[in-house]
């Protein structure tokens, strides 16, 4: 099973997105991922958490380039 972690969630209003750094620890590893959602300010905090989520997943799943490993 994943654990999955969300840090420092901030609004970029330049980019009119939601931003956070997603880790993902499988096993002993800790995956590290740059995650942005676009969306209004006023978004759903519940619905940006779980679109940030989503997208480490996919990136997770599909060996995406662009991570780090701890």
């Amino acid at each position: 099973m994943n654990d999955v972690r969300l840090h420092n969630v901030h609004y970029n209003p330049q980019a009119g997105a939601f931003e956070a750094r997603v880790d993902i620890d499988r096993g002993q590893t800790t995956f590290r991922y740059p995650c942005q959602v676009p969306g209004p300010m006023t978004m759903d905090m519940d619905q940006v958490c779980l679109s940030l989520t989503r997208q480490a997943l996919r990136m997770s799943d599909t060996g995406a380039n662009l991570r780090s490993r701890f």
